[in-house]
């Protein structure tokens, strides 16, 4: 069941974000990852909107939206390919007529994931924080 993100979410968020990231990022420092991990909880989802996914009674997966900016999705690895992912991109589709996102180049679950679901690329650049490429994805009309 998709439903909006509530604060008593923030530590399975979080756990799940670590989870997936480390399998799609595994190129990221641990400085990083911990840097970014406290980005999270204090810069990113109070200024998105935020839904999660909840099976069983907790969060598996999560995505979080700035107006059309798709700043994050994320799924637990272990649930990852039973269409979590893809209901809540729905979700956010169904919300705006474009859906624009980053993506890291080397990570390849993400790229396959958005490609499937229609994004095409429309720009590249290097993530300051990190100097990893990225790709400038873009979803709609």
């Amino acid at each position: 069941m998709i439903r909006e993100y509530r604060d008593a979410d923030l530590d399975q968020l979080l756990d799940v974000w670590f989870q997936a990231s480390e399998v799609a990022h595994p190129f990221l420092t641990e400085e990083f990852m911990a840097a970014e991990r406290e980005n999270i909880r204090n810069v990113h989802i109070p200024k998105a909107n935020t839904w999660v996914y909840e099976d069983a009674g907790r969060v598996v997966g999560f995505i979080a939206l700035i107006g059309n900016e798709v700043g994050a999705i994320f799924v637990s690895p272990e649930v990852q390919g039973r269409g979590f992912g893809q209901a809540l991109m729905d979700l956010a589709r169904d919300r705006h007529d474009t859906l624009e996102l980053d993506v890291f180049e080397a990570n390849p679950i993400g790229r396959a994931f958005y490609e499937k679901y229609g994004f095409i690329q429309i720009g590249q650049s290097i993530h300051q924080e990190s100097g990893q490429p990225t790709l400038r994805l873009h979803y709609g009309a």
